[in-house]
């Protein structure tokens, strides 16, 4: 016999992984984009500055939402070495 509470419990944690999974590609186009402007103008591929005003905004963030800021700061580190990646290829031409 099915257990319908944790039927219904993963039934949105399904909904939140699908929601993900969108949030990150659109995020991804989105940066494509950036990466491919840094190439055209020149820019480098990485903004450390940038990179760690946002690991900071997302700590705080995720402090106020009751996140383990140090998964988040993992999280957001492993999305952003993935886009640099991305503009990496941009800027040597490869993409």
């Amino acid at each position: 016999m099915p257990d319908e509470v944790l039927k219904g419990y993963r039934k949105s944690i399904d909904n939140i992984d699908a929601a993900l999974v969108c949030l990150l590609a659109e995020r991804f186009k989105i940066t494509q984009a950036v990466g491919r402007h840094k190439a055209t103008a020149g820019l480098p591929p990485a903004d450390p500055g940038r990179e760690e005003a946002q690991i900071a905004r997302l700590r705080r963030l995720a402090e106020d939402a009751e996140l383990d800021p140090e998964f988040s700061e993992k999280f957001l580190r492993f999305i952003i070495d993935e886009v640099i990646r991305h503009h990496e290829q941009f800027s040597a031409g490869s993409v």
